[in-house]
C-alpha cells in the first residue's frame, strides 16, 4: 500500500499539469495566412507549359527588338570630337591654353551630310568623363533661391558657390550653376548662316515650377575663378535655357545635353561650316567634347541596346524552348514518376 501511494499521487500531479494550459508557449496562434494555407494557384509546369511559354516570349520580343532596331538605324547623326583638335599647335599644355584670357579659342570645324536629315535637327554638346553625379557637385545648388526671389540670401547648400568675398548672395548658387557650359557654336550652310533654335530646349516642367519668372541673375561669375558660361543679368531664370538644361545633372559621365534645333531639313552630302569657341575646360580632367546633330524617331535617338536586349531574350527564349522540345520529343519522361526520386534509385544507398 505504502509502494503504491507515492507513484498515485505523482500520477496525479502529471495530469493536472498536462490538463493545465502552458502559459509560456511561444506557438503563434494557428490562422491559414501564417501557415500558408490560404487558397493558391499552385500551376504544375508541364513541358508543355514550359515550351509554349518560352516560345511566346520569343514570339512577342523577337518582333519587338527588330522594330526597335529598325528605328534606332533610321536616326541619323554626325558626331564630331574637337577638344584636342581645337588646340593650336604652338600650345603644348592644354591647360594653360584654356585657362590663358588671351589666347583665341574660335575653331573651324566642318561637317559632312552622309543621309538625309529631316528636321527637327537636334544639335547636343556631349562630354565624357564628366561626374554630373557626384556628390558635393549635386547638393551644391538651392532650388528654394532657383524658384523665389525672396530666398535669393538661402545659399548655405551653395558651398563653395555660395556668396561672394565681401557677403553677397550669389543667384544662381552652387557648383553646377557656376560650372555652365559655355562652349558656343553657329553653322552655316553655302556661305548661308544656318539659324539654331534655342527656345523650348528644356523641360516645360522645369521653367514653370523649378525656376522663377522674377528671379535675377545676381553676382554670377564676379569672382576671381570663372567656371562656365555668364548669364544675361536683365532676363529671369526661367527663360535661360541653357541653365536649365544644365542643371538638369546626368547620371553617367559620359551625357549630352541639348544646345539647340536646326529647324531645316539636310541633304546628303551638304558641307555644314562650323564656327566654335572652345572655352569649356575638360583638360584639367581628360574630359572629351564632341558636337553632336542628331535627327529622332518615334522610339527616341539613337540607342541599338533596346533592340539588341529584346533580340537578345527572345533569341535566348527560341532556343530553350527548342532545345526543350528536342528533349522532350527524344527522351519523355511520364510526369510524376517516382522511380526518378533519388531514394527509389539507389535504395540501399545514403
Amino acid at each position: 500500500m505504502s509502494t503504491n501511494t507515492p507513484s498515485s499521487s505523482a500520477a496525479g500531479v502529471g495530469s493536472a499539469d498536462s490538463a493545465a494550459p502552458r502559459r509560456n508557449s511561444k506557438r503563434p496562434k494557428y490562422s491559414k495566412f501564417t501557415q500558408q494555407e490560404l487558397p493558391a494557384c499552385k500551376p504544375i509546369l508541364t513541358p508543355r507549359w514550359v515550351i509554349t511559354a518560352f516560345m511566346l516570349v520569343s514570339i512577342v520580343f523577337i518582333p519587338i527588338g527588330v522594330v526597335s532596331l529598325f528605328a534606332s538605324r533610321d536616326v541619323v547623326e554626325i558626331t564630331d570630337r574637337y577638344e584636342t583638335a581645337c588646340v593650336p599647335s604652338n600650345f603644348t599644355d592644354k591647360v594653360s591654353f584654356i585657362q590663358n584670357a588671351d589666347a583665341d579659342k574660335t575653331c573651324r570645324r566642318t561637317l559632312t551630310v552622309k543621309k538625309l536629315m529631316k528636321k527637327p535637327i537636334y544639335v547636343y554638346y556631349q562630354l565624357d568623363n564628366f561626374y554630373q553625379n557626384h556628390r558635393r557637385y549635386v547638393k551644391s545648388r538651392s532650388d528654394s533661391q532657383l524658384k523665389d526671389d525672396n530666398s535669393q540670401n538661402d545659399t548655405d547648400s551653395c558651398k563653395p558657390e555660395g556668396t561672394t568675398i565681401d557677403g553677397k548672395a550669389i543667384v544662381p548658387c552652387g557648383l553646377i550653376a557656376w560650372s555652365l557650359f559655355n562652349d558656343t557654336y553657329s553653322f552655316s550652310l553655302n556661305n548661308q548662316s544656318l539659324n539654331v533654335n534655342k527656345k523650348g530646349i528644356s523641360w516645360k516642367s522645369d521653367r514653370d515650377s523649378k525656376f522663377g519668372k522674377d528671379v535675377f541673375p545676381q553676382n554670377f561669375q564676379n569672382g576671381t575663378l570663372i567656371g562656365g558660361a555668364h548669364l544675361n543679368d536683365s532676363l529671369p531664370l526661367s527663360e535661360q535655357e541653357d541653365l536649365i538644361v544644365w542643371m538638369r545633372t546626368a547620371a553617367l559621365p559620359t551625357f549630352r545635353k541639348l544646345y539647340g534645333k536646326i529647324e531645316r531639313d539636310l541633304q546628303p552630302n551638304e558641307v555644314i561650316d562650323v564656327i566654335l569657341e572652345n572655352n569649356y575646360n575638360t583638360y584639367s580632367f581628360n574630359g572629351k567634347k564632341k558636337l553632336v546633330l542628331s535627327t529622332t524617331s518615334w522610339l527616341g535617338g539613337k540607342n541599338d541596346f533596346l533592340g539588341i536586349a529584346y533580340l537578345t531574350v527572345g533569341g535566348l527564349c527560341f532556343f530553350l524552348a527548342l532545345s526543350f522540345t528536342v528533349v522532350y520529343l527524344v527522351k519523355p519522361r511520364r510526369l510524376g514518376d517516382p522511380s526518378y526520386l533519388s531514394w527509389n534509385r539507389n535504395p540501399g544507398g545514403h
